[in-house]
């Protein structure tokens, strides 16, 4: 199997080498061929020189590069710009900070080869998903709302349980396809790719995930309100 693993970055430098590693590790346990991708998203700080030095470890083994982008646009436009540069056979993105241990994407794998989707959602509300360390009260509360507006407002498929699982694996021609037409660089990009793959009739499924709440989210529900609801706006108006 041929996988490409696109983790976005914004001043992880803390995180990001035991990220590379976690995903080498896992492609070579596992025999898969691949790449990881890290798309650095304008960070100030070291995290392109902490991938290139753990990359070095596994060098003629798995390739590891970094994509920098020259300034900070949007973690959307971060997964799209490293999902663009891939070539595996199968897709996915992770994101920073190890939230999702890299053999849950074998449910994925699993549901993608069997042909029972084109894409294979995680999903932190599924029936044996195993939540390690949750979220507080108030995010739970914003996130019933969130989900409870753009399943009805966006129109998107009522058993879609959780829209913005940071952990989503691809057929390569179709993540290629879909990330090549996205207009958001903003956080909701997830959304704009599920509207996307509806219309074009590819089929959508979601697999439990064992999941650590990262404390260092940088996705405020309140600072963050009229950005989601300008990119939600944008997005009906472009699918």
């Amino acid at each position: 199997m041929n996988l490409s693993i696109v983790i976005p970055a914004f001043n992880e430098c803390g995180k990001i080498g035991y990220d590379v590693e976690s995903a080498c590790e896992f492609l070579q346990g596992n025999g898969f061929q691949g790449e990881v991708i890290v798309a650095d998203d304008g960070s100030r700080d070291t995290t392109a020189d902490e991938t290139k030095k753990v990359g070095d470890k596994y060098r003629n083994r798995v390739n590891v590069k970094v994509i920098r982008n020259q300034q900070h646009r949007g973690k959307g436009y971060a997964v799209r710009s490293g999902i663009m540069q891939t070539t595996g056979d199968y897709v996915m993105f992770a994101d920073s900070g190890s939230c999702v241990p890299f053999d849950n994407a074998l449910r994925g794998l699993e549901q993608l080869k069997a042909g029972k989707c084109d894409i294979a959602n995680g999903s932190r509300r599924l029936a044996g998903a195993h939540l390690i360390k949750d979220q507080g009260p108030y995010r739970h509360i914003c996130s019933a709302i969130f989900h409870w507006f753009v399943i009805r407002i966006m129109k998107l498929p009522t058993q879609l349980t959780d829209t913005q699982c940071g952990f989503k694996i691809y057929r390569g021609d179709i993540a290629r396809l879909l990330y090549g037409k996205c207009v958001i660089d903003g956080f909701m990009f997830d959304i704009e790719i599920i509207r996307r793959a509806i219309n074009q009739h590819y089929r959508i499924a979601e697999f439990p995930i064992d999941w650590t709440c990262d404390p260092d989210s940088r996705l405020s529900p309140t600072r963050s309100f009229w950005r989601i609801l300008s990119e939600l706006l944008k997005i009906r108006k472009a699918t």
